[in-house]
């Protein structure tokens, strides 16, 4: 898998740095995104399995798991390079992103005596290392940019640390009663990223509406109708980082607390704090 992960990673930075450079059209981009995920699945890492709510897994033969893994890597690619707008703001959403997805598989694998040396919580450590290392050069005002090249390669290893965790745990070892932790990897990233895939989904429809190419820049994202509002580049990239975490998190405590109206109230809480902050 770690060849994978280094094969995938360079080929995507190659593309990112051609883009960057040369601004290469947004098929080529496609294209490189597609073969980064063909890597993935030729290395082992690949949607195999998805939980049922009976407690058993169901085994995805090839035909469903191969491009249902390339989706899941092309669509986080594309989340975190569509919210890559403001100083910060995607390096910050795709850290706490991994900080969770690690601290799901980390604690999950403790409390039930698993080893918590393994090839997700590894990818979510370094991730949350890269992005952390990162974010106070590219915090407003930035004095360094990550471009298509680092947007691409964080969001690719967010998807590897999805995809990996997904069918780690075994529910006839853990207990049925547990299931709910089993769908947090597929989960956490779309509720982590909910805002950023909508905001895709919402841009995507608007260029092509508009007769453009879906990858064709505007300044109609959530952010940019944030800095509309008034608020400062530091203070729309703050709030994106407040309910991110909320949900991120939320969703990390329900999987291991099992009292859904415990985490429920603790969110509504916070929710409520922030709003009237």
């Amino acid at each position: 898998m770690a060849r994978g992960l280094l094969l995938a990673g360079a080929l995507i930075v190659l593309v990112g740095i051609f883009d960057d450079r040369f601004e290469v059209d947004a098929l080529t981009k496609f294209a490189g995104q597609v073969a980064a995920a063909g890597i993935f699945i030729m290395h082992g890492i690949q949607l195999y399995v998805i939980p049922l709510p009976t407690g058993e897994s169901l085994s995805l033969p090839p035909t469903y798991g191969v491009p249902l893994t390339v989706f899941v890597v092309v669509a986080t690619i594309n989340a975190v390079n569509f919210i890559d707008g403001l100083d910060g703001l995607a390096a910050g959403v795709v850290g706490i992103a991994a900080l969770a997805l690690f601290s799901y598989a980390y604690l999950l694998s403790y409390t039930n005596g698993f080893t918590t040396l393994t090839g997700a919580t590894l990818t979510a450590a370094i991730l949350f290392g890269i992005c952390a290392g990162f974010l106070p050069h590219n915090f407003n005002p930035a004095r360094i940019f990550m471009g298509d090249t680092g947007s691409m390669l964080i969001g690719l290893l967010l998807s590897a640390s999805t995809i990996m965790l997904t069918g780690q745990f075994d529910a006839a070892v853990i207990g049925a009663y547990q299931l709910f932790p089993f769908y947090v990897p597929l989960l956490l990233v779309p509720a982590v990223a909910a805002v950023p895939f909508i905001d895709m989904l919402l841009a995507v429809w608007r260029r092509t509406n508009q007769g453009r190419s879906p990858f064709s820049p505007d300044k109609q994202h959530l952010h940019h109708r944030l800095l509309e509002l008034g608020h400062s580049v530091r203070r729309a990239v703050l709030i994106m980082y407040f309910w991110v975490g909320l949900l991120a998190f939320s969703l990390v405590g329900l999987s291991l607390t099992g009292s859904a109206l415990l985490v429920a109230s603790v969110t509504v809480t916070v929710a409520t704090g922030g709003l009237v902050a």
